[in-house]
């Protein structure tokens, strides 16, 4: 439990932490969850959503349908968001649509900067979520949260924080990466190699995020060469004049019990 408090940065005196009560609606609840700032201004906090059983909520690019999270702050709350993280969302074939997201609870980690790090904070916020089921419910709630005086750590806050920052995808590295990538046939079919790690037998199972709401997921041609794999992802239909050059889109890669997630630019 020390490792995992020490690893989001409390001290052991009087902190700043709070979270709200749940928000709930047919398909499930939500509530915010924020830690003390930090003397430079930086607040970290997540947004958890609890599914009902059979509910499912949605990755930031949700597949065939659905909505994607959202988070906005009120200019009174003195803060910017600086980053929304997504934990590693699973496939969720209904029928014919193919969902991207989440049919277990999850949180959401963010960071805020705090415009004026020596006034007090109250966060007011706006999330919005979808929840599906058989059919897709759209779900609203606004939060209002004072960083109040609490006695001792945040321990609560601090180990939900610390759990679900270790289920975020992990950065590219030596092992596991994106090491070539290129447009061909016209721009219509994306190539990719990936390095993978050497004890993962199993085809990755790899998302491409393009401009909003379009999303990559079949995957064809894959051939593996020692810790090398390559694969080819038809672009489908791209937003009318969508120019590539300068654009970065998104790609995560899950394969074996490990995902990584960076970013292509398309220069």
């Amino acid at each position: 439990m020390l490792a995992a408090v020490c690893g989001v940065g409390i001290s052991a005196s009087a902190a700043l932490a709070d979270m709200t009560a749940w928000s709930t609606n047919e398909g499930g609840r939500m509530r915010m969850v924020v830690m003390p700032p930090e003397p430079d201004g930086k607040i970290r906090g997540l947004l958890q959503i609890e599914p009902k059983p059979g509910w499912i909520t949605y990755w930031k690019e949700p597949g065939d349908t659905g909505i994607p999270p959202k988070i906005s702050f009120s200019e009174g709350s003195g803060v910017s968001l600086d980053r929304l993280s997504f934990p590693v969302p699973k496939r969720i074939v209904n029928g014919a649509l193919r969902d991207i997201g989440y049919d277990q609870p999850v949180a959401f980690p963010f960071e805020l900067t705090a415009k004026d790090p020596d006034q007090p904070v109250t966060l007011t916020a706006s999330t919005f979520i979808g929840l599906c089921r058989n059919i897709c419910i759209p779900f609203q709630a606004d939060f209002t949260l004072p960083l109040k005086p609490v006695n001792g750590t945040p321990v609560e806050e601090a180990m939900l924080l610390s759990s679900a920052l270790a289920k975020l995808p992990e950065a590219p590295s030596e092992h596991f990466a994106v090491t070539h990538y290129i447009m061909t046939q016209g721009g219509t079919v994306l190539r990719l190699t990936l390095r993978l790690p050497e004890d993962i037998d199993s085809p990755p199972q790899v998302i491409v995020s393009g401009p909003e709401g379009h999303v990559l997921l079949d995957g064809i041609n894959g051939q593996r060469q020692g810790d090398s794999y390559t694969l080819d992802m038809p672009v489908g239909k791209l937003p009318k004049g969508y120019e590539m050059k300068g654009k970065r889109w998104g790609i995560l890669a899950i394969a074996g019990g490990r995902a990584m997630e960076t970013s292509l630019a398309f220069d």
